[in-house]
């Protein structure tokens, strides 16, 4: 059975933003939602975490519907694009904050923390004003406080959006690392494709609030199900074709022979793509 569960999840604003959404994500494993601005992604973020009532459908957690559950009673961690941090808090007492909130004591607060700081490599840090820090250390800093309450999912909304490209290539490989070492079940928006490969096991595509594929990294480019995804994957070599009754793919540049085809059959329109690393 899976961790979560989403089941034919719709919500409507002036405009419908999610549209009829079923995913499944196992326990352990990073989901990528992928997309374009306005495609829904946040949308549905938000609709996990209870921060918005779907209009349809349901949300399962550990085989439970938590669809109509209140946020604090998820027990979900949250991470922004904006840092968010506390600026007249230390790093320490920024980690920390989270877990106050849960009326632990002070003995389980200072292990706690240690531990989420040392994870992230802070721990040298953790009397420095968080104004006093780079944009990537503060970035960690948030990272770990909301790893720090031990939630059950963890979701990121374009957490890295703000970061030089550079800067982001190396938090990416942080993050990832760090996931897995707690073996943390996550669920991390972005619009940026190189972002997804780089950290998702799973990669849900959306496009105009609806999922239009959902795979593997390696699935995912191997084998998009659509021109608009490989169009937001990069690729640029696709050609307008015709499915011949021999099986042949007639196009512009003449008659090719692919071993595997998807396609309707002799006379059907399709579109090929050709892999720069094929040539």
């Amino acid at each position: 059975m899976a961790l979560l569960e989403i089941n034919n999840l719709e919500k409507s604003f002036d405009r419908p933003a999610v549209r009829d959404i079923s995913l499944t994500l196992e326990k352990g494993r990073i989901l990528c939602l992928l997309g374009p601005s306005g495609c829904g992604k946040t949308t549905l973020l938000r609709l996990i975490a209870g921060l918005e009532a779907p209009d349809r459908g349901n949300i399962l957690f550990e085989g439970r519907d938590v669809t109509r559950k209140p946020v604090h009673l998820r027990q979900f961690g949250m991470m922004f694009q904006e840092f968010a941090l506390f600026p007249h808090k230390n790093v320490f007492d920024n980690v920390a904050f989270g877990l106050q909130m849960l009326d632990l004591d002070a003995a389980q607060i200072e292990k706690r923390t240690t531990a989420m700081l040392d994870l992230t490599g802070l721990a040298d840090l953790s009397q420095r004003s968080v104004s006093e820090i780079s944009g990537g250390e503060r970035q960690r800093v948030a990272l770990a406080r909301s790893l720090a309450p031990e939630p059950r999912l963890l979701m990121l909304d374009e957490p890295l959006g703000s970061l030089d490209r550079a800067l982001r290539e190396r938090l990416l490989v942080e993050i990832r690392t760090i996931l897995k070492e707690l073996m943390m079940t996550a669920i991390f928006v972005t619009h940026d494709q190189s972002e997804a490969f780089s950290i998702g096991d799973d990669i849900a595509v959306m496009n105009a609030g609806r999922v239009v594929q959902a795979d593997t990294p390696e699935s995912l480019y191997m084998t998009p199900k659509s021109v608009f995804v490989a169009q937001f994957l990069g690729f640029k070599n696709l050609l307008p074709a015709r499915v011949e009754a021999d099986g042949g793919i007639k196009t512009g540049l003449g008659t090719l022979h692919p071993a595997h085809a998807d396609d309707g059959g002799a006379g059907s329109s399709v579109t090929l793509l050709l892999r720069p690393e094929s040539a």
